[in-house]
Parts: C-alpha cells; sequence; structure tokens
C-alpha cells in the first residue's frame, strides 16, 4: 500500500539529511564562485562575544541576516558574508575573574598581565564549535573558517589605524569624568553601555539635615538615594528661581529650609509645620553650613560647604535642595568646578577605590563596599541627629550589563574621543541611512546622537586593544602609533613584531626627541571594546593595510542587521567612527529587530528555565519552522515577542504541512499521468502559455503578483510585509486552488485539461520555493530536488544542483490579471458567507441545497462572479446561483441594535439617546454605515464594533422567505443561501456523505491513488433507505473515488483486508460497515460466498488426525439466551462432530493447549482437536483463521424457543434437506 508522506515526514531529520547534501556538494562555496564575477553587496556582521552558547536573539539576527544575504544572491549579487568574534573585554575577564577569583587589579598584577591574558585567550573561543554547529544547523550560510577575531593582530592594527586617524585630527584627549562604573569589574562603561541594562531596585532614601552656620538652629534639608556619597559631600544646591520655605516643624520645633512645591516630601498635612519664612532660591546662595562629616574639612578655605544654585534643582522630587559630592555625579562636578570649590587638574576627593571599597580619609567606612555602607552610614547619621527622615525607594538604576551588578558614579581620569562636536554631521549622515523600522531611526537614534557625548574609549583592564600612545613621564611628549612597522620604527626593534596586546608590547618604549629625557612609555589602559567592533569594517578587512581599493570600492556596507539594544551600541560606535574617518555612514540599510522574551514578557533567563532550549525547539520542529515564526512576528518591525513554543508548532501545522501536501498531490497525479498517458511529465518554463481554465489564469496571477510584491518589499528590507503574504499564498494554494481543481489533475476532464492543470500546479510550485528559499532553506531545498528532475534542462546542470544557486525569478507580466485576481476574491467572499451560513444553521457541506442568491449593487461585480459560477454551486453544493441588484425583490433589509456590553460601557449616561437613534436607522443608512464603517448618532462617533446587525425579511412573502433563506453579508456583498430541504436533496446528501466515508476510509488507510482497492460495504437498517440510495449512486460514488464498492457477501482472505470501520450516518439512522481489501473487484469472482454468523456462541474446530484435517463447528449454545456448555462438554461435542464418540479428544489453540477456559472467551475462535497419543504442533494450524463459522446454519422453533442448526458438520457433510424442512415446520 502506498502511504502519504506528509503523514510521517519529519521535518528535523529531513534538514539534517539537507546539511549533508549541502556539505557534500559544498554548496556554499560554489554559491561564491558561481557569482564571484557579479557586482559585489557587502554586508557587516556584528560580532558576538564567543564567551556563551547562542540564544533567541542571537538566532533571530542570523535569521534575518542569512535571509536578506540569500534574497541579494539571488538578485545577482556576490555576497561574501565572514562571521565575526569579539574576543576583548568584559566578557571574557569576568569568566576569569570569576574563574581565578580575582577580586581587584593587585591581584592580576601578582598573577602577572601575561598569565592573565593567557588565562583569557584559552577561553575566548571556548563555544566556537558549538556556534559553528549551531549557526549551520539553523541554516544560515556563512564563513566561519576566513571569520575575522578582534584578537587578531592584523585586527588590531587597524584599530590603532582607526585611533591614529582620531588622534591626528585632533579629536583624541584626556580628562577626569563622573562615569558610570562597574566595581566588580573595576572599570567605567561608557555612557550607552550603561543604558543597556536597567533594573528596578529598593534603595534607601534619606532627608539629611546641614545647620547653618550662621544660625545653627535652622537646618537645610537634602534629599538622597546614595547615602554612600554624603562623607564626600562639598556643597548644597537650589534652584535660584524656585520657592523655598523655612518651616518650624510642630513636633519637635527645628527649623527646616526646603523647596515649598515639596514640602509632601516630608510632611503629610499642613498641620504638621508653621510657614515662618519664604524667599527665593538665589537668597540661600553662599549660606555656609556644617559639614556631616570631618573627612574634607581643610577644603572649606577653597569655598566648600555653602549652598550653591543651578537650574537642574527641580521640583520632581526630593527636598529641592540637592547634596554634592562633585566626584560622584555629573551635575555635581559641573556646579562645583564652575563654583571654583574643585580644579580641573586637582587631586581627586575619591575615597573609593576601583572595587567601589572605602579609602582614606573615610576612617569610620574603611573597607566597606560603597553600598554595603549605606546602611552604616546612616546608622551613624542618626547617631549624630542628622538623620530627618529614612525611607526606601523604588526605581530604576543601571547595572553592570555583564555582572549584573549596581553601577556607581565615578570620577575616573579617562582617554575620550570627540563626539560632541560631530552631532550635525552625525545626524546628517544618519538622514543616508535607511532603517526597518525608519522610527528607531527618526526617534531613538536620532535622539541619541543629539545628546551625544564625548567617548570615553579606555578602560583600565589588561584583555584588550592597547591603546597605542606613548607618553612622557610630564606628559609634554605624546607619540600616537598606527601600526607594527611604525612601533617598530620608532622603537628601533629589528625583530618583527607578531602580537599586540599588552603582555607583548608594554615593555617597548620610544625615545624621547628632547635630548636627556627618559624614554615614552605606553600608557596602561586598552580600548573599550565597543571602539573594536565599531573599527569592524576596516579591521576585518585589515583596511588600509591590505585589500585598500577592494574596501573602498564597496564602503559603506548595504546591508547590516542587530537588536534595538544595539541603538546606543554598534549602530552608534559604527556611524561616529565612520563619520569622524571619512564624513560618510558606515552602512546604507538596517534591520533593527526587536527583544525576544519569555512567553510571560518576562525576559529569558536561565536561572529562571522560562523558555525552551532553541535547540530543542529545532529537533522537534525544525530550522524552517522556528526561522518562519521569528520572523513573521513584531519583533522583525522592532517590538518585542513573547516567545512561545505553540507558535513553532502552528508554523508547521498551517505552513509546512499544507505546503508539503500541496507537493504530495502534485507528485501522486503526475505519476497518475504518467502511468496513465504512457508519456513523461516535464517542465518547460520557456514555452508555458496562457492557460484557458479561469482559475489556472487566477493563481498564476495571483502568484506573479506575489512576486512582485515580494521583490518590492524585499528591496525596501520589510521582511515583515513579506513572510504573513508568502504564508497567505500557501493557504490560497491550497484551500482554494487545489481543492477546487482536484477533479481536473486526477483527469476526471480529460488528459489535455489534466497536463494543463498540473503544469500550472508545477509552475506555481517552483516559483513559490524560489521565493520562500531565503526563509525555509531546508523544506524548499528539499521540494527543489523532487521537481529540479522535471524541468528541462535542469537535471545534471552543476549550476542548478541546489534552489539555493537560482536567481529569483523575474514576474511574468503576460500571466497578471488583476481583473481575474478581483473576480476570484468575490468569489471566495461568497464561498466564505456561504460557509458560515451553512455553520449557522448545522447543514453540513455535504448535504444539497437548492439555491444561493448573490445580491450587490454593481453589476461589474456581478458579472465578475458569474465566470465563475460553476465553482460557487460545486463549493457550496447547491442546484443554481442567482446573481441580482435587486434586494428588493427578496424583501431583505438590515436592522440594527447596540452593542450594550460595548457601547454602554462607553457612553455611559447618554446611552439611551443613542440607543433609540440606533433602533431608527433605515437600511438605506444602514448600508451606508456598513460601507464606512462608522457614523455619528446624537453627537457621539459609533463603530461596527459597538452596534449589532442583523438582516430581516419584509413584505407580504416574508415569513416564507425567512423561513427559506438564511443571509449573511461583507460590505456591499449579501449572499441569501436557500436552506430549505425535500427527499430529493436528502437522498442527495446521504450520497455525498457515503463518498466522503469512503474517501477519508482511504486517506485513514495511508493510500494514494494509484492503490487498487476494492472497499465491501454491509448495512444495518430498519427501513431499506440507505440500501436504496447504495442502488442508486453506486456508480457515481465510486466514480469519484475511483473505488469500487461490493456488498460484502463473501468470504475474503485475513491477509487480503486492509482495514475495516463501522460509521453511524449523520444523515439517517443507519450503521454502515466499511471493509477495504486488496485488489480490483473483479479480483473477488473466486471467493465462496460469505457465512452469517449465528446469535448464539460458536467455536471453529480443526481436527488434527495426521494428514487428515478436517473442519467442524461446535454451537456453544442451544438459543440465545440459552447457557453455555461447559469446556469438560466441549471436547465430547467436538470427538462427535468428527464421528470419534468415547475417544480421548485434546484441545489446543494455535499457541497452546486450551486448559481451563471460559466457554465464552472461545467464541467465534478456531481450536485444534487431537487424538490419543498425537500432539499438536503449531505448524498444524490454519495459514489464516476465519471469522465466519466452517458451516452455515438454519433457524427452528422448538417449545416456542428459537433454535439453531448447523447445516453441514463437519465440513462437507451436509443434512439432508427434508430434515431441514421438518425441523422449520416442527413435524
Amino acid at each position: 500500500m502506498g502511504e502519504q508522506e506528509s503523514d510521517k515526514f519529519n521535518f528535523p531529520l529531513e534538514e539534517e539529511k539537507i546539511l549533508d547534501f549541502w556539505n557534500e556538494i559544498k554548496a556554499f562555496q560554489e554559491c561564491l564562485n558561481q557569482s564571484k564575477k557579479k557586482p559585489s553587496y557587502t554586508f557587516y556582521d556584528g560580532p558576538p562575544f564567543a564567551t556563551g552558547l547562542p540564544h533567541y536573539g542571537h538566532i533571530l539576527a542570523g535569521t534575518i541576516k542569512d535571509v536578506v544575504t540569500r534574497y541579494a544572491h539571488q538578485k545577482g549579487y556576490h555576497v561574501e558574508r565572514r562571521f565575526g568574534w569579539d574576543c576583548h573585554g568584559l566578557p571574557v575577564e569576568y569568566e576569569i575573574d570569576k574563574d581565578l577569583k580575582i577580586k581587584g587589579p593587585q591581584d592580576v598584577m601578582k598573577l602577572g598581565i601575561d598569565k592573565y591574558n593567557d588565562e583569557c585567550r584559552k577561553i575566548v573561543m571556548r563555544y566556537s564549535h558549538d556556534w559553528e554547529r549551531i549557526v549551520s544547523r539553523l541554516g544560515r550560510w556563512i564563513d566561519f573558517k576566513n571569520g575575522y577575531k578582534t584578537l587578531d593582530a592584523n585586527f588590531m592594527e587597524s584599530v590603532w589605524w582607526v585611533f591614529k586617524q582620531l588622534f591626528q585630527k585632533g579629536m583624541v584627549y584626556k580628562s577626569c569624568k563622573v562615569m558610570p562604573f562597574s566595581t566588580s569589574c573595576s572599570t567605567p562603561l561608557s555612557n550607552f553601555e550603561s543604558g543597556q541594562n536597567y533594573q528596578d531596585v529598593i534603595d534607601p532614601a534619606v532627608i539629611v539635615s546641614f545647620p547653618l552656620e550662621e544660625d545653627p538652629t535652622t537646618s537645610l534639608l537634602a534629599w538622597t538615594t546614595t547615602p554612600w556619597t554624603l562623607p564626600s559631600n562639598m556643597a548644597l544646591c537650589v534652584n535660584a528661581n524656585s520657592t523655598y520655605v523655612k518651616v518650624q516643624d510642630k513636633k519637635n520645633d527645628c527649623f527646616y529650609i526646603l523647596m515649598e512645591p515639596l514640602l509632601s516630601s516630608l510632611y503629610k498635612s499642613e498641620d504638621m509645620y508653621i510657614v515662618v519664612e519664604r524667599y527665593k532660591g538665589e537668597s540661600l546662595r553662599g549660606k555656609r553650613y556644617t559639614p556631616l562629616f570631618p573627612y574634607f574639612i581643610e577644603h572649606k578655605a577653597k569655598g566648600a560647604f555653602q549652598v550653591l544654585t543651578d537650574d537642574y534643582v527641580s521640583e520632581d522630587s526630593g527636598t529641592g535642595i540637592v547634596h554634592q559630592a562633585p566626584y560622584f555625579g555629573e551635575d555635581d562636578y559641573r556646579v562645583c568646578l564652575a563654583a571654583g570649590i574643585i580644579q580641573r587638574d586637582q587631586e581627586l576627593i575619591c575615597p573609593v577605590d576601583e572595587t567601589g571599597r572605602f579609602t582614606k580619609p573615610v576612617e569610620d567606612f574603611l573597607g566597606q563596599h560603597v553600598k554595603d555602607a549605606d546602611k552604616n552610614i546612616i546608622k551613624a547619621l542618626k547617631e549624630k541627629g542628622r538623620l530627618i527622615q529614612d525611607a526606601q525607594l523604588k526605581h530604576s538604576y543601571p547595572f553592570c550589563w555583564r555582572s549584573q551588578t549596581p553601577l556607581i558614579y565615578k570620577a575616573v581620569p579617562s582617554w575620550f574621543v570627540k563626539v560632541e562636536f560631530l552631532q550635525e554631521q552625525l545626524l546628517e549622515n544618519n538622514k543616508q541611512t535607511y532603517w526597518v523600522p525608519e522610527f528607531v531611526k527618526e526617534k531613538r537614534f536620532a535622539n541619541w546622537l543629539r545628546d551625544a557625548r564625548d567617548w570615553a574609549i579606555s578602560r583600565n583592564r589588561y584583555w584588550g586593544t592597547p591603546i597605542p600612545l606613548w607618553v612622557s613621564e610630564d606628559g609634554k611628549e605624546i607619540v600616537c602609533v598606527g601600526s607594527k612597522a611604525e612601533l617598530q620604527e620608532l622603537a628601533g626593534l629589528t625583530s618583527e613584531i607578531k602580537d599586540l596586546h599588552r603582555e607583548s608590547i608594554d615593555h617597548i618604549t620610544i625615545p624621547s626627541k628632547r635630548p636627556g629625557m627618559p624614554p615614552l612609555k605606553r600608557i596602561s589602559e586598552v580600548f573599550d571594546c565597543w571602539f573594536e567592533s565599531g573599527s569592524m569594517p576596516y579591521a576585518q578587512a585589515h583596511y588600509p593595510f591590505e585589500g585598500k581599493d577592494k574596501f573602498e570600492s564597496c564602503f559603506p556596507a548595504d546591508f547590516i542587521a542587530e537588536g534595538i539594544d544595539q541603538t546606543r551600541g554598534w549602530f552608534y560606535t559604527l556611524l561616529v567612527l565612520s563619520t569622524a574617518l571619512f564624513k560618510r555612514p558606515p552602512f546604507k540599510n538596517l534591520i533593527v529587530n526587536g527583544l525576544v522574551l519569555a512567553s510571560d514578557g518576562q525576559k529569558m533567563s536561565k536561572s529562571k528555565k522560562n523558555y525552551p532550549d532553541p535547540m530543542k525547539v529545532v529537533e522537534k520542529y525544525g530550522a524552517d519552522a522556528l526561522r518562519l515564526y521569528l520572523i513573521d512576528s513584531p519583533v522583525v518591525r522592532g517590538e518585542n515577542l513573547k516567545f512561545k513554543e505553540d507558535g513553532v508548532k502552528e508554523i508547521v501545522k498551517n505552513v509546512l504541512l499544507p505546503w508539503l501536501n500541496a507537493y504530495k498531490f502534485f507528485e501522486q497525479n503526475s505519476c497518475r499521468f504518467e502511468l496513465k498517458e504512457c508519456q513523461q511529465f516535464l517542465y518547460d518554463e520557456d514555452t508555458m502559455q496562457t492557460p484557458k481554465n479561469i482559475m489556472d489564469r487566477w493563481i498564476l496571477s495571483f502568484t506573479e503578483s506575489l512576486l512582485q510584491f515580494v521583490r518590492q518589499e524585499m528591496g525596501a528590507y520589510r521582511l515583515y510585509t513579506v513572510v504573513p503574504r508568502l504564508i497567505k499564498f500557501v493557504d490560497q494554494l491550497n484551500n482554494w486552488y487545489i481543492k477546487m481543481n482536484r477533479p481536473r489533475m486526477k483527469g476526471e476532464y480529460g488528459s489535455e485539461d489534466c497536463v494543463n492543470s498540473l503544469q500550472v500546479l508545477f509552475r506555481v510550485l517552483f516559483t513559490m520555493i524560489r521565493m520562500m528559499a531565503p526563509f525555509t532553506p531546508f523544506f524548499t531545498e528539499w521540494l527543489y530536488q523532487r521537481l529540479r528532475p522535471i524541468i528541462k534542462g535542469y537535471p545534471g546542470d552543476k549550476q542548478t544542483a541546489s534552489v539555493h544557486y537560482l536567481m529569483m525569478p523575474e514576474p511574468r507580466i503576460s500571466f497578471i490579471d488583476k481583473n481575474i485576481e478581483e473576480s476570484v476574491s468575490r468569489l471566495q467572499s461568497v464561498l466564505e458567507l456561504g460557509r458560515i451560513i451553512r455553520e449557522r444553521k448545522i447543514l453540513p457541506l455535504k448535504t444539497p441545497l437548492r439555491e444561493v442568491v448573490v445580491i450587490h449593487r454593481e453589476q461589474s461585480v456581478l458579472d465578475k462572479i458569474r465566470k465563475l459560477e460553476r465553482y460557487v454551486c460545486d463549493e457550496l453544493n447547491v442546484k443554481s446561483l442567482t446573481l441580482t441588484t435587486d434586494k428588493s425583490k427578496y424583501g431583505v433589509c438590515l436592522t440594527a441594535k447596540p452593542d450594550h456590553k460595548v457601547l454602554g460601557a462607553r457612553l455611559k449616561g447618554s446611552f439611551e439617546s443613542v440607543s433609540k437613534k440606533i433602533k431608527e436607522l433605515t437600511d438605506e443608512q444602514l448600508q451606508q454605515f456598513v460601507r464606512d464603517k462608522e457614523m455619528v448618532l446624537a453627537g457621539e462617533k459609533i463603530t461596527t464594533e459597538e452596534i449589532r446587525i442583523f438582516y430581516s425579511f419584509s413584505g407580504d412573502t416574508s415569513k416564507e422567505m425567512s423561513n427559506r433563506f438564511e443571509a449573511n453579508s461583507e460590505g456591499d456583498l449579501l449572499v441569501l443561501l436557500d436552506i430549505s430541504q425535500d427527499k430529493s436533496l436528502k437522498d442527495e446528501g446521504v450520497a455525498r456523505e457515503l463518498k466522503t466515508l469512503v474517501q477519508h476510509f482511504r486517506k485513514k488507510m495511508k493510500l494514494v491513488p494509484s492503490d487498487i482497492v476494492t472497499v465491501l460495504y454491509e448495512i444495518k437498517e430498519d427501513d431499506g433507505y440507505l440500501s436504496e440510495i447504495f442502488d442508486r449512486f453506486k456508480s457515481s460514488i465510486e466514480e469519484d473515488t475511483k473505488t469500487p464498492l461490493r456488498p460484502y457477501t463473501l468470504q475474503v482472505k485475513k491477509s487480503k483486508i486492509v482495514g475495516e470501520e463501522v460509521q453511524q450516518l449523520k444523515l439517517t439512522s443507519a450503521t454502515l460497515r466499511l471493509v477495504l481489501i486488496k485488489g480490483d473487484a473483479t479480483d473477488l469472482s473466486s471467493e465462496m460466498p460469505r457465512r452469517k454468523k449465528p446469535p448464539v456462541g460458536y467455536v471453529n474446530v480443526v481436527l488434527c488426525n495426521g494428514s487428515d484435517q478436517r473442519r467442524g463447528t461446535v454451537l456453544l449454545q442451544e438459543s440465545v439466551d440459552g447457557p453455555m456448555i461447559d469446556t469438560s462438554v466441549l471436547s465430547k461435542e467436538a470427538a462427535g462432530v468428527f464421528g470419534l464418540w468415547g475417544r480421548k479428544v485434546r484441545l489446543f489453540f494455535s499457541t497452546g493447549e486450551a486448559v481451563n477456559c471460559d466457554s465464552a472467551s472461545l467464541n467465534g475462535k478456531t481450536i485444534y482437536a487431537t487424538v490419543g497419543p498425537q500432539k499438536f504442533h503449531p505448524h498444524m494450524a490454519l495459514e489464516e483463521e476465519e471469522e465466519e463459522p466452517f458451516s452455515d446454519y438454519c433457524e427452528f422453533k422448538r417449545e416456542g424457543k428459537v433454535n439453531y442448526l448447523l447445516l453441514e458438520n463437519p465440513v462437507g457433510c451436509k443434512i439432508p434437506s427434508e430434515i431441514i424442512s421438518k425441523l422449520k415446520t416442527g413435524n
């Protein structure tokens, strides 16, 4: 028997086979070889860190990149695709610090930078093989062998070159700035790094008193959420233009000063205080106060511990008085610097080390981590009587993106690249780029550029590209090195520099140009790894040291793609460096994807295990399903996706399986055509002509229109519009074109129409796999390898060995007919409306109906539907179609009622007046409302979601019409379905149900059209109705199902039975038994008439006595309600059947001796009898045991009871007819 492959198709397994096929033919390499003389399409791959395995974010971005670059190849471009690895920076160092229990810089120096970096180098590519395996399994074609690594000397050298260009342009400087600082990683972070990982936390929120020197009874009140900064307090700041009040606290009689609008931050009601005085903040300027701690009291002479003013102080929160710790806050630093309290070149007042622990002179909290010290500082303030309020605040706070620990803001001497002066040029270059979605470019990214700050590029770390600055001890001489050769020359080295990491170059000095001065030494810092990734376009090509002309001809890149979190990361650094170097944007086109979240909307977390393992999902459903699910989601529009595994499963069910079934349908019927017509089915794309059949023309037009759309939208990088249309196309192909044209493709309308329809279906499938190849690379390859042998000129051609070598086809404009597309669209609307009516009235599609009426005010629309009349009648199973513009002829009109739940909730008090207006609307007004989808009633805008519209019949025939027709509509299109029934329609419905049962039975048995079988049927009914239907419609059922039907009256060997089932028909009370057997009906001519089973229990007995093997039957009951004979009696009865009275007979099953058996369990079975010492052996068993008794039986009455007599027992020994006659007559 044949079996539909779709029923057992294993997508993941078939994808593994395709991977082997690609490896065997070196598909990716061959793809590049075939295109190497074509124009280049440049793609930059943003480098991931190799210290972890790919997650859904990587898979999503990788899929987007793969789709676009595959499509670019299909459009005739040469697309180099090199994988990149981000090997330096915190991700690697953080892992080593954990492994080696390194707590700070002193531990690294004790170990040695060379040993530390060796440890980093060991783990940096820890997961590289896993990445290559996983990325390849997901169907992404990218070059790992020639991929770039940021640790390679050539890459690092190009980074040096980039930096030197900036240095020579005067864009590099050193300064002390307050920056986000990771105490766990002992390094500052850039502004865009610190913005990557905000988390909700609960921090202390305290109000502290600062008594005025001029009046110690009056205190200024400052509010802070960082108590650990209070030991470093140097000033207070107020807003000069805001109103401040001096109040007397009624509870403690103390006097406090704070901003008037923020009194509620301290007092719950006005009864708790008395306002003594009001004044502007300007009047507080210069007032001095008593510091909280004595650690920096010497700075009082320099202006510390006084009130300053600045506009950044707001009325949003706190007390309106902000405490200033100048080396722990950007605004604090700026305000104190402007006031002269600190100087740019002075020693930092920063008693916190790189690990976030207090240092001298903060003796009271020495060695404590600042966050841990908060509670001890609060305790100390309370003891000093300076703590006014101790509360908590839940707010969003920046965390280190690598260590997941809170950042602090801390003044750090750093090297900076000037960015602020580039703002206008950055914005202008941004305008020259194309982003999908555009709002990320215009809003989020542009806003970030407008606020661009100078970029801190130095990190006080070890595993990274060293900043190539050699500086004299007095800082007056600085040399920036831009290459290995330059360093060798300047340092006077004779040996080649092969590595540029710290351990290889830190010892190298450059002689000073000033006589007698010591040599210049390299500064200790390394580059921020974002500087490396921003340099990637140049460094991956070793520009300008190699391939200079090639790079410059391909710059900027045609395409890049990453997640929305890179808006302040990679996208930004790329643009800053390309603008600074070349005054050009680094890329032309960019797709920004959103974030993939867990199903509950939370961030995916390994510890929480709130998401399925990506590779387990691939193992269950396949990579194509995962790719389609991700691409067909809001995440490609820059929005977030709540990942649900069921969504991947639905792609298999609703897209891939129907697509596979479309191919299998073609395969089965093309094979059937070849067998029947004895000719090979071949497809020649060049000779394909416009077909005559309207449905063929429609699907070709629909396909070519889709091809136009795909090319247009892919050209605009709008993947989110393409995939839904491609998925919809699978539905159009299966549920409309194939479903409505099955008889044609099965040859029911002749050979010519059959081959024409199959040619059309082939073209559609072939066009479809080329359109879908970038999205579902595995399944399109699987399909193509099965279609390829049929395509003229393709077999044996290396250029066509893979679907991914083929170009995207050009739309064939001559096939596009928008009128036909509109006609079929109208047809689909009519059919959908009719099907809904059937569902509403519980009328199965197999039940034929008399008429469908389609009403539309435009005759041109009705004319389009008339062209497809046959399909309307066939698909709705109606006898006739009536088309009219005259709605009044049927007396149908619209009425409306308000949706109380929806409209009532919105309108509340005005609902009654609007409700009355709705009920008064005329048919004409409601028709207009349906077209416009909204109206204004009683001053309120009403939409179609808020009104329930009904159809009713009016006039003299309203009752008749309402009983006969059921209505449904969509816009201006109205469908009336005649739901009345009579016997002839019922008969046809039952016949159609029988046809469906046979078809489903064949499908259930996994048969294909070429399988030759027969269906035997047995009917149990009281009225003979179903038997009559079989007699009348048998030939048409056989024709439609291509299956002979025969009454189940013959014995059939079990080996010939494929399967059987019993069905209770919906439209009758009859029960139908169907038995499907192998072979044509003519094969049944040798079968014996089928014996009926008696109503009483029976057992078949086979006598095994040497070579003699006789057959008989023992009745286990005399009558239906009579008792079963005992097992001990059974052996005697068996002996009697064969005339062996008084002989010892033993009974066996085919598997062993039948002892201690319940007689009822033997009913319908076959047992074997031996005589005397004769033993039974399994080889004596029948090859096939029969279910029916070996003998027919007759009924006779005795003493008022029906009894049963076997007519031939044993087989061959018939009871004389006269005896039977006497029994039946009671004589």
